[in-house]
């Protein structure tokens, strides 16, 4: 690894590969978004809205606000060309310390966590068929999510092609399964099944709280989650000033739409307290219309999460790379394997902790506790975008917004940090505890940099153990 980098060919580089086109751009954004939300659980968004016509309204609002918030990241990730979506533009504007707390909480618990929890979703679907009427023994569901982790661990380690085939292949299944739902919305209307879409009944009951309103929003906020989860790509991104925003102005739209038209759909066939009382609604409206081709619903949000899962741990494991390159995390985890030219000792390390998490009951507590965090990460990260037009008036942007949108789009950001603390002000006080926990680590990890010779001697020795088990080297691109 002497050679310069000008004396090597681009085949002989260390460094991730552009192998990514718009359409694996397209897949990615729709595969994340598109998991178990919009199949599981639009009832969060009804119950809180009060009435099916302002809930319909506010999905379309929460995928208006949801393109808004891409179309500035996607000024975001072709200013600051490189992976790691938040933890780069938060490093890049504000500096080392807050991009590292929201590494921390991501590291511990929010993408590890989120990966767990689809693991064990995708396992409870399966396990469906098998067991009908009671609910699968834990062990079982473990083993599952153990074993798809681990199989989708190995296809993202070996090659970002198999990746990639994965993930389209499963985006377009689930959207499929989308299109028969609203194929057979669209064939009860027909049938004159629309009374509770009719106007003006259908806002009967729309509440006036903006608490409960912006609850609604949180609840289909969620189903929207992932828009941003190209950003963490976008070195293996091919040219991407352009297929970054294309990615976006065709995926979000889509989502869009398709979430819009399947709500539509449950209400044709489900009243208000059916979906209110379901616990996974597309299965009790397949149930209910496709009669013994009803299976293809609860094996949709199975494979749903299996292609979610597939694209957050493509993403997510560029996150923790990004960080190791900066040195908020061991340096083993910037290594990239010099065959398959992945980030196999990331990938390992992101399994390995989304394997731990299978142990616990409480995943689903924990991510409760840290979901402002992430909201506070958009907001930092718009926040970045709106500093940085403000310091740095001179760099290079290929794209650039119409300001107004970042401005609105943070106030929105801001909103939903601060709803919490009102809202939920136990389970947000504990995620905010969890992200300070991260001071005293930077301060000893990253800040203190005369460290114990032995202390030293153990890392590198470490490092090399690591660097000859997964047959890996430094990047030799360092931005």
């Amino acid at each position: 690894m002497s050679e310069s980098v000008n004396q090597k060919s681009p085949q002989q580089q260390v460094a991730l590969k552009k192998q990514l086109g718009l359409l694996n751009g397209v897949a990615i954004i729709v595969g994340v978004i598109v998991g178990s939300g919009i199949f599981v659980s639009p009832r969060g968004v009804l119950q809180e809205a009060g009435s099916i016509g302002f809930s319909l309204v506010i999905w379309v609002l929460c995928g208006l606000l949801s393109t808004i918030g891409a179309v500035c990241y996607a000024e975001l990730g072709t200013s600051i060309p490189e992976s790691g979506g938040d933890y780069a533009y938060i490093r890049e504007a504000f500096g080392p310390l807050p991009s590292f707390l929201f590494l921390w909480v991501a590291l511990l618990i929010i993408n590890p966590c989120s990966n767990a929890i689809a693991a064990m979703t995708f396992a409870n679907y399966i396990l469906q068929s098998i067991y009908p009427v009671c609910a699968p023994p834990p062990n079982a569901v473990r083993l599952i999510a153990a074993s798809v982790i681990i199989l989708l661990t190995f296809i993202n380690c070996y090659n970002v092609k198999w990746a990639t085939r994965v993930q389209n292949s499963f985006t377009f299944a689930k959207v499929l399964a989308l299109i028969i739902i609203i194929v057979c919305g669209i064939i009860q209307l027909a049938k004159g099944n629309d009374r509770n879409l009719s106007y003006p009944a259908s806002f009967e009951g729309t509440t006036t709280s903006p608490g409960h309103i912006a609850l609604s929003f949180y609840s289909g906020l969620f189903s929207y989650a992932g828009w941003n989860y190209l950003n963490f790509v976008t070195e293996e991104l091919k040219s991407p000033s352009k297929n970054l925003p294309r990615a976006i102005y065709i995926s979000l739209p889509l989502v869009t739409i398709i979430y819009l038209l399947a709500n539509i759909s449950y209400f044709t066939v489900l009243t208000p307290h059916e979906l209110l009382t379901s616990n996974a609604v597309a299965v009790t409206f397949g149930d209910r219309v496709l009669g013994s081709f009803s299976w293809i619903m609860p094996f949709s949000v199975a494979m749903s999460t299996f292609g979610g899962l597939n694209g957050g741990i493509f993403a997510s494991s560029r996150l923790f790379f990004v960080g190791a390159r900066y040195g908020h995390l061991p340096k083993s985890l910037s290594m990239i394997n010099l065959k398959c030219y992945t980030p196999i000792p990331s990938l390992i390390f992101l399994g390995v902790l989304s394997l731990l998490y299978l142990t616990t009951t409480q995943v689903y507590t924990l991510i409760n506790y840290t979901a402002f965090i992430e909201s506070l990460a958009v907001a930092a990260s718009v926040g970045a975008l709106l500093w940085l037009r403000w310091k740095r008036p001179e760099m290079e942007r290929p794209i650039k917004v119409n300001i107004l949108l970042p401005i609105l789009f943070f106030i929105t950001c801001i909103f939903l940090v601060v709803l919490p603390f009102y809202v939920s002000p136990y389970e947000t006080g504990i995620g905010a505890l969890i992200t300070l926990s991260g001071i005293p680590i930077y301060l000893v990890t990253v800040a203190w940099k005369h460290k114990p010779r032995t202390y030293q001697r153990l890392i590198e020795s470490f490092t090399m153990f690591i660097q000859k088990l997964f047959h890996c080297a430094q990047e030799d691109k360092i931005f």
